[in-house]
């Protein structure tokens, strides 16, 4: 089980994304502590060579958690299929269920990755013609 905390800050708010002004913990930045725990569970696993990437979110965000409290995250490994990672993730605050859902991930070449996003930085050369 891998597991992530923070405690809910002014840039971690809803009322940072331009909405509401609302002092709440947003749903981006708690689906970033998930993804967080999910990256913990597997820690260990991977070796310095590969690397999980997250390539579905799938949450209820249940309950707002105010600025000042602490979240942590949890999740669980519940299916492994080739190289996807399919994960059951939650989160509670200091009181209560704030989030439960899945997330997955996929197990990659570190380097093939690290290619691939060097070869997207250079500039596309024009087409002759």
């Amino acid at each position: 089980m891998g597991k992530a905390e923070m405690i809910v800050r002014e840039a971690d708010l809803v009322s940072q994304l331009g909405g509401m002004a609302v002092r709440v913990l947003s749903t981006p930045r708690l689906i970033e502590l998930l993804e967080a725990a999910a990256v913990d569970a597997v820690r260990e696993f991977l070796g310095p060579e590969k690397v999980s990437l997250g390539s579905r979110v799938k949450i209820r965000h249940l309950s707002p958690t105010p600025l000042g409290m602490k979240v942590t995250a949890h999740a669980i490994l519940k299916e492994v299929k080739e190289r996807r990672l399919l994960f059951w993730v939650d989160a509670h605050d200091e009181v209560e269920k704030v989030a439960e859902g899945e997330h997955e991930r996929v197990v990659v070449s570190k380097d093939k990755f690290l290619l691939k996003v060097e070869k997207k930085m250079i500039p596309a050369q024009p087409k002759a013609g």
